[in-house]
């Protein structure tokens, strides 16, 4: 198994990001661990900021990703959530999940309310989505290429399981907004990251 990330809400907001993020985990890259506390604040934000998402749908998103990576949810980590510091006290229920999951890395766009003295003591780092998503590609191209690729031709999929695409996104959307949302130019393509979110 691939070496222990904690996932924080902002980067599992995001559909199509949090699409990769669990089908990178299922391929074994990496070992993805979130809370419910995390997954709380994911899905009362997308029910805030998206009243055109259906609210059902996404209590069901949100119960199909805790099933669709093995030992995904930590657990009694609550007490270390006291002994961490970080700028921002409301983060330090991610750090201490860290902790007890012995993450090696926190995958947020928030790094600045993680500073590297806060996490070295805990051998814990924390890494945006985007500088994430760009080791993973250097680790192991052709499997991150490879779940790009079963993204991009979900609609297979989802005409085998009515909303089967949907159930990371909550929504369902056109194979043409799918292709774009998640695109990664293949190996030798284009210039730049070639990352489109």
């Amino acid at each position: 198994m691939g070496f222990i990330v904690i996932y924080d809400a902002n980067v599992l907001y995001p559909g199509s990001l949090r699409d990769l993020l669990i089908r990178v985990a299922q391929a074994g890259l990496v070992q993805a661990k979130w809370t419910d506390r995390i997954l709380d604040e994911t899905f009362r934000n997308l029910k805030l900021n998206r009243p055109d998402l259906d609210p059902v749908k996404l209590d069901r998103t949100r119960e199909l990703m805790n099933k669709a990576i093995r030992d995904v949810l930590v657990m009694n980590y609550e007490p270390l959530i006291e002994i961490v510091d970080l700028p921002d006290a409301d983060d330090r229920h991610v750090l201490a999940a860290a902790i007890k999951a012995h993450a090696q890395l926190i995958v947020t766009d928030n790094t600045k309310d993680f500073p590297e003295p806060a996490l070295a003591s805990w051998n814990v780092e924390a890494k945006s989505a985007d500088d994430f998503v760009l080791d993973l590609i250097d680790l192991n191209r052709s499997t991150v290429y490879a779940q790009v690729q079963r993204m991009a031709d979900a609609p297979a999929e989802t005409s085998r399981n009515r909303g089967g695409r949907a159930l990371f996104t909550g929504a369902r959307r056109s194979p043409q907004q799918r292709r774009g949302a998640a695109t990664l130019t293949g190996p030798g393509g284009g210039g730049g990251s070639g990352r489109r979110w």
